[in-house]
């Protein structure tokens, strides 16, 4: 009998774990193959041709990133999971968000009393544990799109030579 309840503990702990789901699509065109999740492009900007295959939902829920590039570095790697499983090879971002998942706090105290008078000091602190969110909407670009290049800056222009130094004046 305590080897069922054990059984059966393990599978709804299972079962708990598994619903906690960091990222989701949702379809809306055509699928395709799985693809390995290294060839799928994160794109900013859209593509010049694109077919919309899903759209998806990740967030960095459950890492231990500490940091937002880190938060965001996860919830990426788990948008373009779940784009390959649909079989597309690039993700139109369409929002990034911070999302509030917890709190740490602490406080520490102390008091003193004596026959007539009592005192006490107080102080505590808190802070917020936060995820990144992110949508987009998972696309097949084809091999003949014009895929636009990433806002950077100009290139810097080369290295010029240094003006000409000015002939000393003539001497009287």
């Amino acid at each position: 009998m305590q080897r069922h309840l054990l059984r059966a503990a393990l599978i709804l702990g299972a079962l708990a774990l598994s619903s906690c789901s960091t990222s989701s699509h949702v379809i809306v065109g055509q699928t395709r193959p799985p693809i390995s999740p290294d060839a799928v492009r994160i794109y900013t900007q859209p593509p010049s041709k694109y077919e919309q295959i899903a759209t998806i939902d990740a967030s960095s829920a459950g890492s231990f990133a500490f940091t937002s590039q880190g938060n965001m570095d996860v919830a990426i790697a788990r948008m373009k999971e779940e784009a390959a499983k649909v079989g597309a090879n690039g993700v139109l971002l369409t929002g990034v968000h911070d999302q509030q998942s917890g709190s740490v706090g602490t406080g520490v105290g102390s008091s003193s009393y004596g026959p007539s008078s009592a005192t006490g000091v107080g102080v505590g602190g808190s802070f917020g544990l936060y995820n990144k969110v992110t949508q987009g909407m998972a696309i097949y670009v084809p091999p003949d799109a014009v895929v636009p290049q990433e806002t950077q800056p100009p290139p810097m222009p080369p290295p010029s030579a240094p003006p000409p130094v000015p002939p000393p004046p003539p001497q009287q």
